[in-house]
Parts: C-alpha cells; sequence; structure tokens
C-alpha cells in the first residue's frame, strides 16, 4: 500500500507531530513533504483569481489538506474530494493596514481595496465581516495581489491599503507595528483526497490531537515553525517568540445544519457561477470515521 502524504499547510499541527514522533508512535507508514517551503516565496504568488478552490481542482499531492469550510464544503459538493466532518479547525485572521492608515473603524474600508485570496478563507470572511458595517457595493476586494504572502508583502511594502491575512503572515505584520482593523477569524474545513486506508487517517488525527495538546499547553516552544513556510527574506526580521499558536483544531462534528447554512449563505453571494457549486448535497459530500464505528 502506498504510503500516506502528510503536507503541513499554514499551521503548526503538523509540524509539531512530526518533531514528537507522534506519526510514528501510531505506526503510520507516511511520508512528510514539505509541499509549501517558500524559500523565494514565488509558490505563492499564483496571481489575479486563484486561490483555494482552484489549487483543489488543479490536484492536491497530500492525502489530507484543508482550506476554510467554504471552498472545501464547495468543491467536496462537487467531487474533487470528500468533507471529513469528524474536526474542523479555526484561524484567528483580521484586516490589518499601515499604522497611519486614514482608515479607522471598518466602516471606513468603504471603496478601499483590500487584498484577499480569491475563493478563499480570506475572501468569504472579509464580506462576513464587513457585511454590518458596509453595503455589498462597498466592499471591494482586490484579488491581484494573489495568495497569502504576497498580499502580506504588498501591505508590507506600501502597495496594498489594506490586506487580509492568517497564520503566520497575521502575526508578523502584527509585529511589524501594522493595525488591525476588524477580526475575521474563520473555519477551516478538512479535505480528503484518493482513498487512503481509513485506519491511517485515524492514525494520523490521533497524532493531530496530541500535537494539539501540545500547543494549548506551551504554544512558545513551537511557534518557530512558523519559519518554515515563510519566505527567506523576511527570516531575519521575524520574532516568533512574540507570535500566537494560531489556527486551533476542534474534535468535534462540522455538522449538516453548519454545512447546509455555509452552503446556503455562499449561494445567496454569487462567489461561484450559477450552476458551479455542485449538489450541495452533505450526504453526498462528506465522510466521517466516528459515523463508521
Amino acid at each position: 500500500m502506498a504510503k500516506f502524504i502528510i503536507e503541513p499547510h499554514f499551521r503548526l499541527q503538523e509540524w509539531v507531530a512530526e518533531e514528537k514522533g507522534y506519526f510514528r508512535d501510531e505506526g503510520l507508514d507516511y511520508e512528510f513533504r514539505e509541499l509549501v517551503r517558500a524559500t523565494g516565496g514565488k509558490i505563492h504568488d499564483k496571481g489575479d483569481k486563484v486561490g483555494a478552490f482552484q489549487s483543489f481542482e488543479e490536484g492536491r499531492k497530500s492525502n489530507v489538506s484543508c482550506a476554510c469550510h467554504w471552498t472545501v464544503n464547495v468543491a467536496a459538493s462537487k467531487g474533487i474530494g470528500r468533507m471529513y466532518t469528524d474536526v474542523y479547525s479555526v484561524s484567528p485572521a483580521g484586516i490589518y493596514v499601515p499604522l497611519d492608515s486614514p482608515v479607522k473603524s471598518p466602516a471606513d474600508l468603504a471603496d478601499v481595496p483590500i487584498s484577499v485570496g480569491y475563493q478563499s478563507g480570506s475572501h468569504y470572511a472579509t464580506v462576513q465581516a464587513l457585511e454590518p458595517y458596509l453595503k455589498p457595493d462597498q466592499i471591494n476586494l482586490n484579488f491581484a495581489d494573489g495568495m497569502l504572502f504576497k498580499r502580506m508583502e504588498q501591505l508590507i511594502e506600501g502597495k496594498a491599503p489594506a490586506v487580509s491575512l492568517f497564520g503566520g503572515p497575521y502575526y508578523f505584520v502584527e509585529q511589524l507595528g501594522f493595525r488591525k482593523v476588524i477580526d475575521t477569524t474563520f473555519m477551516i474545513g478538512t479535505m480528503i483526497h484518493g482513498d487512503p486506508d481509513p485506519e491511517d487517517l485515524r492514525k494520523f488525527f490521533r497524532a493531530l490531537k496530541r500535537a494539539q495538546r501540545d500547543l494549548d499547553l506551551r504554544p512558545e516552544r513551537y511557534t518557530h515553525y512558523y519559519r518554515n513556510e515563510f519566505p527567506e527574506r523576511f527570516h531575519a526580521k521575524m520574532d516568533t517568540r512574540r507570535w500566537g499558536p494560531g489556527e486551533r483544531l476542534v474534535f468535534e462534528t462540522y455538522t449538516k445544519e453548519a454545512h447546509d447554512e455555509t452552503f446556503a449563505w455562499i449561494a445567496q453571494h454569487g462567489i461561484f457561477h450559477e450552476g458551479g457549486m455542485g449538489s450541495g448535497r452533505y450526504e453526498d459530500s462528506v465522510m466521517s470515521l466516528a459515523a463508521a464505528e
């Protein structure tokens, strides 16, 4: 049987589990691929209107990957993978501006270009967070700055007036003195690719659960792993001792109610073209190992 492929993805849990030997303790026959390592950062610069959904369409190499729950719902509905419902995660996120920006409140973001990833967590979360403050035609999303690290770089270089960030870049710009205008924390879903052995999946998630406990207890021991996914040109300025643990795994069920509400919100906002969201049926697109036991 083929090795189980593990890919760290903008979070710390996989790095911790690998360091502590938790995957090996579980007896998992695996390969740890650092597919998002970004020495020069080009891997993160995908261009305009290329985001999480498009990366699913291209095909993910690992057996388990993640993206915002909005995109995972649609991708699974279209048969690109299966949404794993026994765990989800929550990632701190926010819209950042320069310290001297005239933007002081969310309402001040009216018509201001906000750099987000197309059909990615920052896209949906920015709209969702700003709806109480702005009319739809006042929310000006800029997709041209591409993926996460490119958006961060544009903000740091003064080329973007407002940027939506999460994970390591969220903590880095905060360290550098950029100002958060509004929190956009969002849920992340888990996608299963191919047909991995269910027992391998159990081993994988048991290891991540142990890693999550370590992060809850002493996050400062592990925040240095953010460096592994940052372009090297930023390393000298990074003080990861000041950063937080980021995305947190929640070992609870991603319910049909959560799925249906999310799917309805996506359809209401027209983020995918008509007919481009698949069946929308929870039962058709999810898998659960707990339900099979």
